[in-house]
């Protein structure tokens, strides 16, 4: 049963050294502290100074808007993964960085829910500790986390050589499974008592994570983990205004749908040109 979250004795400062027993709580990003796939924004950021080309851009806007009307799925996680590394490779990081700051001011302040917001400054003060745990690259989840407040967060590490991204991981997608390791990595190290600690998560990707806690809850859950936290009795929460997301849906489709139409043209164009009698 999960106990409800009350006023309590502010949160320990971050970076202080941690008693064991101690309580956190562990939050996925994408569509459970951020609306939509906080990778697509930044990619639409970089586009917009000229880092990304336009088949970058639409690769994404369809990712995610595959991503907003059916959830997260494997086959969408990988996809974005191989696109996102191709994108920023021989990117300079202190770019990447400085892209996302901007990025947060423009779009992403003001896609956090509401209620994901309020239920992270409710563990803040009740003492408890908050992660954010997610595939998202590692520069992306440590600015969201100073951004609400988090006492830090843990993402995928992308490889940099001399201030430059190679394109390749250092180590493995932070994603399913791979996040309940990493969950119990912080625990040892932080003095978590995981039956104590909470998890939050809006993917059946997201189960292994909550699994391993005390107290999980789906957020904004997809059609899987809603019927999973209806078989486990877990709680679920939703802060999407369901009539608006389908307005933006629709709205992105009709997006999405004339820049691949505009793509399409210009493939059409440069292939006619080239085939032009008396060009070689």
């Amino acid at each position: 049963m999960t106990e409800s979250l009350g006023q309590a004795p502010p949160a320990q400062p971050a970076g202080q050294s941690t008693a064991p027993g101690v309580v956190a709580a562990l939050f996925d990003v994408d569509n459970t502290i951020l609306r939509g796939a906080s990778v697509f924004h930044l990619g639409v950021g970089l586009f917009r100074r000229r880092l990304l080309s336009l088949r970058d851009i639409v690769r994404f806007s369809r990712m995610n808007l595959r991503y907003m009307l059916f959830g997260e799925s494997d086959s969408g996680v990988a996809a974005a993964r191989t696109h996102s590394l191709d994108a920023i490779r021989g990117q300079p990081v202190a770019q990447m960085v400085a892209v996302a700051e901007e990025v947060w001011d423009e779009v992403l302040a003001a896609r956090v829910f509401p209620g994901a917001k309020d239920l992270v400054d409710e563990h803040l003060a009740r003492g408890h500790e908050v992660w954010l745990v997610s595939a998202s690259p590692t520069a992306v989840v440590d600015l969201l986390a100073a951004r609400v407040g988090a006492t830090g967060g843990l993402g995928t590490e992308a490889e940099a050589v001399d201030g430059y991204f190679t394109g390749r991981l250092v180590g493995g997608l932070l994603h399913g499974p791979a996040k309940a390791t990493a969950a119990k990595a912080l625990a040892q190290a932080r003095g978590f008592d995981l039956e104590a600690c909470y998890a939050y998560g809006d993917s059946a990707n997201d189960i292994p994570i909550l699994s391993l806690v005390g107290h999980p809850c789906g957020i904004n859950p997809d059609r899987r983990l809603r019927r999973y936290c209806r078989q486990r009795r877990w709680p679920m929460r939703e802060f999407r205004d369901q009539r608006r997301a389908v307005r933006r849906s629709l709205r992105a489709v009709s997006r999405v749908g004339a820049v691949w139409a505009l793509w399409v043209v210009i493939q059409r164009f440069r292939r006619g040109w080239r085939r032009r009698p008396g060009r070689r």
